[in-house]
Order: C-alpha cells, then sequence, then structure tokens
C-alpha cells in the first residue's frame, strides 16, 4: 500500500472520456443517388453554383452586361468592325504569321485574334494596343491600316 492511498476516480476506467466531437465531415455530392440518400437521412443540404470556375479571364467587356441583361430595351455591346479585322489580316499576312503567332506575339490566345479578325470581340484598347504595336499598323482612328508612326524616332525635315 503507498503512503498517498488508493487512487480512485469518479469514472469507470473502462471508458474513456471525450472532450471534444468533431460533427459528420461535409462532403460534396457528385452524383444524384448521393444527393438523394442524403436528403433522405435528412442532411443538410446546400447548394452552390461557381462563378467562372476554370476560366482564365484576363479581359472582360469595359461595359456592364448583367446590367444590359436587365434591361428590357434592345441594347447590346459594340463589335469590332468588319474593316479592322480585314486590315488585321492583311498586316497579319503581310508578317507571313498566323493568328497564332500574332497571340503569342501580344501574349493572347488564339481565340482572341480570331474574334477580333472575324469582327466578333467587344473592342478592347489595351488588346488594340498591343495589335498595334506587334503589327506595325494603326487599327484605330481615321488613318486605319496606314503604318504606325515611331513616337521614340526623330521626324526627318524637309
Amino acid at each position: 500500500m503507498s503512503k498517498m492511498g488508493t487512487i480512485s476516480s469518479d469514472t469507470d476506467p473502462d471508458t474513456v472520456t471525450i472532450l471534444h466531437r468533431r460533427g459528420p465531415a461535409q462532403r460534396t455530392l457528385r452524383t444524384a443517388a448521393e444527393l438523394n440518400a442524403a436528403q433522405r437521412r435528412g442532411m443538410a443540404i446546400e447548394t452552390s453554383k461557381k462563378m467562372m470556375a476554370g476560366g482564365n479571364r484576363q479581359h472582360h467587356a469595359t461595359k456592364n452586361t448583367a446590367r444590359l441583361d436587365e434591361e428590357t430595351e434592345e441594347l447590346h455591346h459594340e463589335r469590332v468592325s468588319l474593316t479592322l479585322g480585314k486590315v488585321m489580316q492583311q498586316a497579319r499576312q503581310a508578317k507571313e504569321w498566323t493568328q497564332k503567332d500574332l497571340a503569342t506575339h501580344i501574349n493572347e490566345k488564339p481565340q482572341v485574334v480570331a474574334e477580333y479578325e472575324n469582327g466578333k470581340a467587344v473592342p478592347n484598347q489595351q488588346i488594340l494596343a498591343k495589335m498595334e504595336r506587334a503589327l506595325g499598323v494603326k487599327l484605330r482612328g481615321k488613318d486605319m491600316g496606314q503604318p504606325l508612326v515611331n513616337k521614340s524616332a526623330p521626324v526627318k525635315k524637309k
């Protein structure tokens, strides 16, 4: 016998005292069968829609598309003109570039170049400026299609 006396506990020595128990782990239900089973069990189900998941959205339309969708009038985004597409195409072919070559040169996707050439793109001034510098041709303004004048180069006076 020890000097301290017997060791006694207020709980049964064979039971384990749990201080904190985690709730059921949250899972993503992937199939309709899993969803139906969870509904039958009466579990709380939360649904959420991922917005623009997996999309590398670098450039977006400058106008508010949600506001345009809510409007009841006939409103739409302006698209680039077909003449711009033809000028781009001629300048690109003069340099013997494919659409992919131009896209890699301006750090854009080939889809973007194709949309501009087909006249389906919403005009973005940043992309147009990059294309102008890469192709060396003015793509905006009244003198569209003219060679781009380099501002840093000295101008020859007669």
